[in-house]
Formats: structure tokens, C-alpha cells, sequence
């Protein structure tokens, strides 16, 4: 039978994700994303993110907690009675009461080959580093960061010319792939876990605009991974005279 799953997501990475389960005929009893951000050219408009936008299209009821520090957030979380519930980019740390409130678990699509880069910006990181392949793992998760046991794998190559933005497409889609054929087994009580080496553990820590500056007396190989892993987003960037006064080119 089609399995019962709360979906737990934000940014574009995660919908499609999101839709291929829908699309499989899995019952998504609800949708978690972040609360809705200012937007506008004054910032004085809240927009949903992307998998809350996405949600609502498919009919599925939207919850965007803050966290979940009160009692009736996770009260409503367990209420779902769900089976399962999938994270892929949620931007939230979830507390052992909601990776204890579903009867399967949780479980977390990832952008790396873990252990290498966990944490929040493992695209990134892996192309600013010249790592010449990646991937995505589904793990079921535990109170650490990205640290449960994976269920499946599937590398993905990073050519040399390959920015984070491209990357970024093709894992969401891998990813997607991915999480139908994990929840597949999963319904069937054929996910076989394995727990992630020891060895091998790199932190993929969130970019800071400090790192965006590129230091053009760095090695060349070095200058072009930082800039393609910065692109599109954040961007690279640097100063040059122009007209007789800095500029800053991105």
C-alpha cells in the first residue's frame, strides 16, 4: 500500500522531490517548510518558499512552524499519524520527538557522499574543492548532523566546467529518483541501512561573504573552482578600476 509521508522541504531543491512521490501515488498528509520570507524590491511582501508554493498547487496542507520548541507543534506532527516523513533541505534541526513521530522514521535526501560534506552547502563546497564527483544518499536520520546510516547511493560526476548551479539541477533530480525507489523498498521492508565510516567526515559549512571575494593570486585551477562554486549563487566576485574608480565586477 502507498505509504503515508509528511514532506519536509524549502527551497527549489527539494520540489522535485516532492512531486515525483506525489507522482508515485505515496498519501502526503502534509507539507513542512520554512515560514514565508520578505521578497520584493522593499522587502515588504512574505513569499512562500518554493516546496511551500509546490504544496499547495498538489492540494497538500502546508505547516511552517518556526520549530518545533511547543508541544502542540509536535502534538499536530504526530496527529498526521504518517508512516514516514521525508526531509530534503528542510533549514531546520528537528528534535528527537519529530524523528521519533512517525512509525518508519525519518528519512533525509542529501546532496554528498557522505560523510564527506555534511552540513548546509555540500554543492558548494565540492566544486570549490575540485571534487571531481558527488552524489545523493538517502540516510535515515538521527540527532546529529547528517550523521544516520544510508540506505541508497548514487554518484553523480562533476565535470571541470561544471558550475554549482548545473550541479545543483541535476542532483535535485537524482535525488527525486532516488527517495521514490528508498520509499519503494521502504513500503516493502526492503531498505537495508548501512552505518556512514568514521573516516572521511568533512563539515560543508554555509558560505560566508568574506569567502566570495576571488584572490586572483591563488592558483588558477583554485580561482576557477571557487568561482564556478559560487555561481550562480552567491556569485564571485571582484574589484577592478574602471572609469578612474573601483567597481566591483560579480
Amino acid at each position: 500500500m502507498p505509504l503515508r509521508i509528511i514532506f519536509m522541504g524549502t527551497p527549489d531543491f527539494s520540489v522535485p522531490v516532492l512531486r515525483a512521490l506525489h507522482v508515485a501515488g505515496h498519501e502526503i498528509v502534509a507539507s513542512y517548510s520554512q515560514p514565508p520570507r520578505p521578497a520584493g524590491r522593499r522587502g515588504l511582501e512574505l513569499t512562500p518558499s518554493p516546496v511551500h508554493a509546490a504544496a499547495e498547487t498538489l492540494g497538500i496542507p502546508v505547516l511552517t512552524p518556526v520549530n518545533f520548541k511547543a508541544a502542540a507543534d509536535v502534538e499536530r506532527f504526530r496527529g498526521f499519524k504518517a508512516d514516514v516523513a521525508v526531509v530534503v533541505a528542510y533549514g531546520l534541526l528537528l528534535p528527537t520527538a519529530i524523528l521519533e513521530g512517525t512509525r518508519l522514521g525519518c528519512y533525509n535526501g542529501h546532496a554528498s557522499l557522505l560523510p564527506r560534506w555534511r552540513g548546509a552547502a555540500p554543492i558548494q563546497r565540492a566544486i570549490m574543492a575540485g571534487d571531481r564527483e558527488t552524489g545523493m544518499m538517502v540516510m535515515k536520520m538521527d540527532k546529529g548532523l547528517d550523521t544516520g546510516p544510508v540506505a541508497l547511493t548514487e554518484i553523480v560526476p562533476i565535470p571541470l566546467d561544471m558550475t554549482a548551479g548545473m550541479l545543483h539541477d541535476e542532483l535535485s533530480n537524482v535525488g527525486a529518483k532516488l527517495m521514490v525507489e528508498a520509499m519503494a523498498k521502504l513500503e516493502k521492508d526492503d531498505l537495508p541501512l548501512t552505518p556512514q565510516p568514521d573516516d572521511g567526515v568533512v563539515y560543508a559549512a554555509k558560505i560566508s561573504k568574506e569567502e566570495t571575494h576571488i584572490d586572483f593570486s591563488r592558483d588558477g585551477m583554485l580561482v576557477h573552482n571557487h568561482i564556478r562554486g559560487l555561481s550562480p549563487f552567491p556569485g564571485a566576485w571582484f574589484e577592478a578600476e574602471i572609469g578612474g574608480k573601483p567597481e566591483r565586477i560579480k
